[in-house]
């Protein structure tokens, strides 16, 4: 049924369209003008400005600007590679004196006096009571 209905509204619309056009006169149909820039290039195309002859004069200097415009381009790859290696060396770095200041605190801890005695005490080494006693030699002795 909803296939009826649209051929039905297809159709209205068809002879509505009908009528528009037989109401309507036709206009004489007037050629578009193309924009300045489109005939400036349908010119130098069509009417032979670009030769084979200024082509292949032109070459050396658009060759030029490809090697220059690969320059650029290998350039900025080479900055952009350069960048990105100098910030994993600042990375390395600062993890490099994070270890050493972590190695730092460690050294200093463990060298301190109590912790050499626990360490030395399995070795039967004592730390001393008294204070030691200085020996004093004169010339004359040896």
């Amino acid at each position: 049924m909803n296939n009826q209905f649209r051929k039905r509204l297809e159709e209205q619309e068809e002879e509505l369209q009908a009528q528009r056009e037989l109401e309507t006169p036709e206009e004489p149909k007037v050629p578009k003008e193309d924009g300045a820039a489109t005939a400036f290039f349908r010119k130098l195309f069509t009417e032979g400005v670009v030769s084979k002859e200024s082509a292949t004069g032109v070459l050396p200097y658009l060759i030029f600007l490809c090697v220059l415009g690969m320059i650029y381009i290998a350039n900025s790859h080479m900055a952009v590679k350069n960048i990105r290696d100098i910030d994993r060396l600042n990375k390395e770095v600062k993890e490099l004196s994070w270890e050493y200041k972590s190695l730092k605190a460690d050294l200093m801890f463990k060298s301190k006096q109590t912790e050499v005695e626990a360490k030395v005490d399995t070795l039967g080494l004592k730390a001393l009571v008294e204070p030691p006693k200085k020996i004093i030699v004169s010339n004359n002795e040896h």
